[in-house]
């Protein structure tokens, strides 16, 4: 069968891109699947991703029904000498998720896998597709079965997969570590083709070079994800800081409480952000209330303040059978001594699920104005603890002085909460900080052009370099490989035979421009 397949691919390779329906036809006869092949028009969606600055058109979209599926189509892209990338919602931003004249397989499109166990009252586990979105994970988890993952990413409109190829951070990682240290089993379709069940005590070290791995060693079909009692309400809160040092403090002093689970002594997710004190409302005084019964009174500032502010971001989980005076009383035991700007303290109250989905109303009203189909040039950075001072000071407060039209996020997290065997790397010390530049502006004309916005990332970037700061790129991009060895450091060996043993032919995440593609050895 692959012997037809590949004669027919070279027979018509001379013109395969003017003949895509012949090529794609040859596919869907040689190949036995479950799933769909479609490619021309049909096929479109995967030429860009949510970065929206990059397009490579694949070959073809493929909707696989299952690991099987995957694994047949990985094994003809190693005969066809092709390249092969799994798509999750299409949420990278430079091109990471992208095959040109590749095939892209659509993991949504995989077969529902849901599962969940309980191992006690107050924990268990979902076994759940690597297509699945974690927003569905979330309903599913709550709804019937009154549980949830430990560990979440703030936008949760992407796939389990996706997330675990990378590491999956938010306000919950200071407590239970990424979403990479929240999985105890994977099912994972290699380079070579071959579909291992692998976990800490099982082909262990596929496991941990797959997550974090980037999409270079294996595509994850099925994740088993721990659960933990899901509450039923949540108090968000806002305190704003006017200078970052005490916010740093405070928010290293709150991550680093001594806590265990159920404890009523620290906060269950510790975010923060920095914004402009001007009247933006995409990154100014007006985007910190939580409600729009709030305002932001800016008599309360102090006069020689400057033109960047700080807001600590915090949530406490309680049951709605708590009365509103404990609540009431615990959180105010745990803001005790916090140093946040007197009478600009927000918050809310809300369900759990509401809260975790709180991204998703910022999605509607930026489709609304037209701005989540615009480029978002994001730039993600772990910066450590050591240099973080010096990072706002350059970066926040004369870079970024502006704004940036969206987000910037900057909270601590704790380096022992990750673990090392994955292929993760981070900074060195036990607190660093992650840093979002969530870009949300109008394309241009009418907002400033992609290319300014990618010399301004450049600009972060060569700064952090040319002063020797201790940082790692999250979600990173690079076009050459020797840039990828300095990002990976003395974990580059370790990468590089990772990839030879489960990816020799460089066939997974062409998008990541790792590896340039092989054949296999006469």
């Amino acid at each position: 069968m692959i012997a037809y397949l590949e004669c027919f691919v070279h027979e018509n390779e001379t013109d395969a891109e003017s003949r895509p329906y012949d090529v794609i036809s040859g596919l869907r006869g040689a190949l036995d699947l479950q799933g769909t092949i479609d490619c021309g028009d049909a096929a479109e969606q995967a030429a860009k991703d949510f970065g929206g600055m990059n397009s490579l058109a694949p070959l073809a979209l493929v909707r696989p029904a299952g690991a099987a599926d995957v694994a047949s189509l990985v094994r003809a892209a190693a005969n066809l000498n092709l390249t092969a990338a799994a798509r999750g919602n299409g949420h990278s931003i430079n091109g990471q998720a992208l095959a040109d004249r590749g095939l892209v397989l659509d993991m949504p499109a995989m077969e529902d896998h849901f599962q969940v166990v309980r191992t006690s009252s107050t924990s268990g586990y979902a076994d759940v597709s690597g297509g699945a979105l974690w927003e569905d994970v979330l309903k599913r988890c709550v709804r019937d079965y009154g549980m949830a993952p430990r560990s979440w990413t703030d936008y949760l409109s992407l796939t389990v997969g996706g997330t675990l190829s990378n590491a999956g951070v938010s306000g919950q990682a200071f407590r239970y570590g990424p979403q990479t240290s929240n999985v105890t089993e994977l099912e994972v379709v290699t380079g070579k083709s071959e579909t291992f069940v692998c976990s800490e005590a099982e082909n262990s070290e596929l496991f941990f070079s797959v997550l974090g791995g980037l999409g270079q060693f294996g595509i994850i079909t099925r994740a088993r994800v721990l659960l933990q009692q899901a509450p039923d309400m949540v108090r968000w809160i806002r305190l704003v800081y006017t200078e970052f040092d005490p916010f740093a403090r405070d928010a290293e002093a709150l991550v680093t409480r001594p806590h265990d689970d159920g404890d009523e002594e620290s906060f269950d997710y510790v975010e923060g952000f920095a914004f402009m004190n001007s009247d933006n409302p995409a990154d100014g005084l007006p985007s910190v209330p939580l409600h729009p019964d709030q305002v932001f009174d800016p008599t309360r500032l102090p006069q020689e303040d400057g033109s960047v502010l700080y807001c600590l971001e915090l949530a406490r989980h309680y049951r709605s059978s708590d009365h509103p005076s404990v609540v009431d009383m615990g959180v105010n035991r745990l803001l005790e001594g916090l140093g946040f700007v007197e009478g600009l303290q927000f918050q809310v109250d809300l369900g759990y699920e509401e809260f975790l989905l709180r991204v998703k109303q910022a999605e509607e009203h930026a489709k609304a104005s037209g701005i989540w189909d615009a480029p978002h040039p994001w730039l993600n950075l772990f910066v450590s603890k050591s240099d973080i001072a010096d990072f706002n000071r350059v970066v926040f407060r004369e870079i970024l002085k502006d704004g940036i039209g969206g987000p910037m996020l900057v909270y601590p997290l704790l380096r022992s909460k990750w673990d090392a065997r994955t292929s993760v790397v981070l900074p060195e010390g036990e607190i660093f900080y992650i840093v979002a530049l969530l870009r949300f502006t109008p394309a241009y004309p009418k907002g400033p052009s992609c290319e300014s916005l990618v010399a301004q990332n450049q600009e972060i970037v060569q700064y952090c370099t040319k002063k020797g700061l201790d940082f790692k790129l999250y979600l990173p991009h690079y076009r050459s490989q020797e840039e990828w060895k300095r990002h990976f450091g003395n974990q580059w060996s370790r990468f590089v035979e990772r990839k030879t043993c489960f990816d020799p032919m460089a066939i997974l995440a062409p998008g990541q421009k790792i590896f340039p593609r092989r054949n296999p050895k006469p």
